[in-house]
């Protein structure tokens, strides 16, 4: 009877062991829930294997990072990859205007400036000269507002830029001297004409209120023009033609300096 007690069989070692097995997997499940242990399962990241070093992500899980990391966004910064490098490189390059840094910002740009701050003409070519009667067609015009003045227009008809100085010397009929310029009339800078472009002086003939003295009619009309420094005329006159029954011109008659600007001209 103690013999049966204290033998076993083969057969009942190997269940016994099973049997501890598995309490012992029981026992760890209940363990790992209760510490934070994540249960097992597919690996969806770069969980730290047994041996402490990161695996590797799976095939379509680098492909799925690739995707979202490349810089698919289109905005002016750009991103880290290839398509962010497109993306800042056609904001900052830029496709025309002046302001651009591109090629096409250079080319969009205007002429240099001349001396009077305008730009300069594809049609102008040599250097500067300086605006007189045989560069240039003069006309003279009486004005109905402002009463009693009269326009004169300079027209470049040459092929090369001109600087009209100071103010038309003129000479109605057979006036022994030139009357004076308005001073307050004077521009900021040099009247400058490309080829095809006018400039402008006005006339005052008369008094408006008649209180002028000396007053007369005349017929013909000469314009000298200045030189650079003002002193004297320089280069050919200009004679044009006023309306047949003359203009009529008192003791205050007066000039203004040339202007860029009929506007400005008639001002005054």
């Amino acid at each position: 009877m103690s013999s049966f007690r204290t033998a076993r069989t083969p057969r009942a070692r190997l269940v016994g062991a099973a049997a501890t097995v598995v309490l012992a997997a029981l026992s760890l499940t209940a363990c790992n829930d209760g510490t934070g242990v994540k249960s097992e399962g597919r690996a969806t990241g770069t969980a730290p294997a047994a041996n402490g070093t990161a695996t590797a992500p799976s095939q379509d899980e680098s492909a799925a990072g690739t995707t979202q990391g490349s810089g698919t966004d289109t905005s002016a910064s750009g991103g880290n990859g290839p398509a962010g490098k497109t993306s800042s490189s056609k904001a900052s390059g830029g496709t025309g205007g002046t302001g651009g840094s591109g090629r096409a910002g250079k080319s969009g740009g205007s002429g240099e400036a001349t001396a009077s701050g305008g730009s300069s003409g594809a049609g102008a070519s040599g250097k500067p000269v300086t605006c007189e009667g045989s560069v240039t067609r003069t006309t003279a015009a009486p004005l109905t507002r402002p009463v009693n003045h009269m326009l004169l227009t300079v027209t470049n008809t040459g092929s090369r830029t001109c600087f009209l100085y100071g103010y038309p010397a003129v000479r109605f009929g057979e006036a022994q001297a030139v009357p004076p310029v308005i001073e307050d009339s004077q521009p900021q800078a040099v009247v400058t004409l490309e080829p095809g472009q006018s400039g402008y002086a006005s006339v005052n003939l008369a008094a408006a209120d008649g209180s002028g003295t000396n007053g007369h009619t005349v017929k013909s009309l000469t314009v000298h023009f200045q030189g650079r420094s003002g002193n004297g005329s320089v280069g050919t006159e200009a004679h044009p033609s006023l309306p047949a029954q003359g203009v009529y011109v008192d003791d205050s008659l007066k000039v203004t300096y040339w202007q860029q600007s009929m506007d400005d001209a008639v001002s005054w």
